[in-house]
């Protein structure tokens, strides 16, 4: 097991200087937190659950058709362990970080919905490091649920391969059989 300090999930949140007021601001940060962790299927009340959730927070100039953009445009990065992302918490999440930063906005500028992009990625098992270490789901789940969120975490990746080998036996043409 590792140390009791985590380092995933991750948000990058790329928010232009002033574009929210700090009272908002500091309110969207902490939704974007509870709605990355329970898109990826973790309770985001669980306290130590919530300390492994890293936001970063990056300021950026925005061009837009090479010019100075005139409203804040807003990019959210968000990357979890592969096996926690599925079709459905991907469009969840998007939809519904967008609406936390329509929120955020207050109707301070037009069209809010237009200058929002959220990436979901997920961190391939076997890549993502810390303490010196490669740390996977199952340590990442162990620490949230035990033994049995190991299993949990180790069950995920396993139905990810098994999902992944038969898609390229499906698009190779090969029977079900035929293996």
């Amino acid at each position: 097991m590792l140390p009791r300090v985590r380092r995933m999930p991750m948000l990058d949140a790329y928010i232009p200087e002033g574009a929210l007021a700090p009272e908002a601001e500091q309110k969207l940060l902490s939704r974007c937190t509870d709605l990355l962790l329970e898109h990826e299927g973790a309770d985001p009340t669980n306290e130590a659950v919530r300390s492994i959730a890293w936001v970063f927070v990056h300021r950026h100039e925005m061009y837009v058709a090479g010019a100075p953009a005139k409203e804040p445009h807003y990019r959210f990065v968000c990357q979890v362990p592969e096996g926690q992302y599925d079709a459905d918490r991907r469009a969840a999440v998007t939809k519904a970080m967008t609406e936390a930063l329509v929120e955020a906005e207050g109707g301070r500028y037009p069209n809010p919905e237009a200058r929002v992009w959220v990436f979901t990625f997920e961190v391939p098992e076997g890549t993502w490091g810390g303490f010196g270490r490669v740390v996977g789901l199952g340590d990442i789940a162990e620490f949230a649920a035990g033994e049995a969120g190991r299993a949990y975490g180790e069950q995920r990746i396993a139905d990810r391969r098994r999902e992944e080998a038969q898609a390229i036996v499906e698009a190779a043409g090969v029977g079900a059989g035929a293996a």
